[in-house]
């Protein structure tokens, strides 16, 4: 058996395994097999219970934080999606909830070292080659814990830290619309279905609900079990990710994105602790599938692209929002709403996407590998 030093970080409605780079062997092979091993991957049971993750998507990933040598970045990161059932491990995209928790760990871990008080830093990821900015509060050297900020799906409150993309515009794609349309139609099974293409942080397929016979108020678990549709998604999804040019052809396309996006209309939903969202409280209802299951929340980079979508003339999640004078956006979650900002100059060209989040180190020190 082997032990490696980490930590476990939860960022945003996220969870996962945190490393310096120095703390991983050499070669994508043997630190897969780290990430694989730690997070209780393959599972075929789908629980993860022999590791360190929990059964889901956004339980079950990783992050690798190193000092930069980059002129004006102080970190570089890269995250790792792990597959429950098969333990692959993919690196096409970012998570914007789990980046919150990287300044924090890298306070924590030496790998910073900053005097109190509110502090910005400049991160590279390195899956889409694009800057993110951080701000947060440092207490004693380490991020600020308590505050006052909120999150749907995190019970509690905590210390914001304020997350900005600039440039987010074709993180993975030729631009923030690859097709050049807001609206495309992908033929599937027969079936052409009206789709918007956008990648601002996160390349996302954003279809109406409606045209699978949904309300985009069900719960993840009503849209898990309805196992047509779910595969239908999945089918459109690699049809969306070939038409933006991720891929050569459907079954190329990665796991981890393009995120696909049920919307619809502000409606009263019922939220996952039972209580009742009315149509106000959000201008977009929206509920994402990630690695084939229904996020309880939204991703982070996510919610950024729907921020973005949402101001684009044409555009599903901009008609579906309606008329609206706001860089800020109100999405309707199965956890609540989450808000997410995106901001275009006056030629229309998008200059950066923000959202807010909270983090939080719950363990450090060494976790076991069974082999």
């Amino acid at each position: 058996m082997q032990w490696i030093e980490a930590a476990f970080v939860r960022g945003g409605t996220s969870k996962g395994l945190f490393f310096a780079q120095d703390w991983l062997p050499e070669g994508r092979e043997a630190r897969d097999r780290v990430f694989a091993e730690a997070l209780g991957s393959p599972d075929r049971f789908g629980r993860q219970l022999d590791g360190m993750g929990g059964g889901s998507s956004s339980l079950s990933k990783v992050m690798v934080v190193a000092r930069s040598q980059r002129k004006g970045v102080d970190l570089d990161y890269t995250f790792g999606q792990v597959a429950v059932d098969t333990g692959v491990t993919d690196y096409a995209g970012n998570c914007g909830n789990l980046s919150s928790g990287v300044v924090p760990f890298a306070l924590e871990a030496g790998l910073l070292r900053v005097p109190d008080g509110r502090q910005a830093f400049t991160l590279f990821n390195t899956n889409t080659s694009k800057i993110v900015q951080v701000s947060l509060q440092v207490v004693q050297g380490r991020a600020a814990v308590e505050g006052d900020l909120s999150l749907p799906g995190v019970h509690g409150a905590a210390a914001p830290i304020e997350l900005s993309y600039p440039d987010p515009a074709g993180s993975r794609s030729p631009g923030l619309l690859p097709t050049g349309n807001p609206v495309d139609v992908l033929p599937v099974d027969g079936q052409e279905y009206p789709v918007s293409l956008v990648d601002a942080a996160l390349p996302t397929v954003v279809i109406e609900a409606a045209r699978l016979g949904l309300e985009g108020t069900e719960s993840p678990e009503q849209i898990d079990a309805n196992r047509p549709v779910m595969a239908l998604l999945e089918k459109i999804r690699r049809a969306g990710a070939v038409a933006m040019g991720l891929c050569a052809t459907p079954g190329d396309a990665a796991q981890v994105m393009p995120k696909i996006v049920l919307a619809a209309a502000p409606a009263p939903a019922t939220l996952l602790d039972g209580s009742l969202s009315p149509a106000g409280d959000c201008d977009l209802l929206v509920r994402v599938i990630s690695m084939g299951q229904t996020h309880k929340a939204v991703p982070g980079t996510g919610a950024m692209c729907l921020a973005a979508a949402a101001q684009i003339p044409g555009s599903i999640a901009a008609t579906l929002a309606g008329r609206r004078n706001s860089d800020v956006i109100r999405l309707g979650t199965p956890s609540g709403a989450v808000s997410a900002a995106a901001h275009f100059d006056a030629a229309g060209a998008l200059v950066h996407t923000s959202l807010l989040r909270t983090a939080r180190i719950l363990m450090k020190g060494f976790v076991q590998l069974p082999r």
